[in-house]
């Protein structure tokens, strides 16, 4: 499998999606665009599924976690507070500039527990890396993200143009400030 094809058929469906305005991309439409058969994309992805896994995690991973960079501060603690809320405005942001994206990323990997750990993985790193826990474990950097929960997933995001956005996080993040 070659690296560059595969990037190249996720990016063709992420460009589709934003020229159309729609995440009801068909494997037909990609293939189309590409010059290949449609039969051709699964020499590169296994499914259908696994295809809009990746389209979605690249998505998350350029839009959402390469954006959100722990930045300097006196503790810890202090840098883990503003990475959070730099985390969650991120995703907020998609939402609100990105809808068919944000809506395919709902649908394959929100909705998708175990796809939806690994692509959460690079933020548990993030979180062991700024608090000094060990990179083999993520259970505590899982927990503290999970604190989270209404800031990240898509079924709250009706919540996240709401004037109490910040004293919300702010209540959610007393909490794990005195346990951290």
């Amino acid at each position: 499998m070659t690296q560059s094809t595969r990037d190249r058929i996720i990016q063709t469906a992420a460009d589709l999606i934003d020229q159309t305005g729609s995440s009801d991309i068909t494997l037909a439409q990609i293939a189309k665009e590409l010059g290949m058969t449609h039969a051709a994309l699964y020499k590169h992805f296994k499914n259908k599924q696994a295809l809009w896994e990746a389209v979605t995690m690249t998505w998350f991973n350029q839009t959402i976690l390469t954006q959100v960079q722990p930045k300097p501060a006196a503790t810890p603690t202090e840098q883990l507070h503003t990475w959070l809320w730099d985390l969650v405005n991120a995703k907020k942001q998609a939402f609100n500039t990105n809808p068919p994206m944000f809506a395919l990323n709902t649908r394959y990997v929100d909705n998708n527990p175990l796809v939806l750990r690994a692509v959460l993985q690079p933020a548990y790193q993030t979180i062991n890396t700024i608090m000094g826990y060990p990179a083999t474990d993520t259970q505590t950097a899982e927990a503290i993200l999970s604190a989270f929960a209404t800031f990240m997933l898509p079924s709250f995001s009706t919540t996240w143009n709401l004037p109490d956005y910040q004293q919300r996080f702010e209540a959610i993040w007393q909490l794990i400030a005195a346990s951290v």
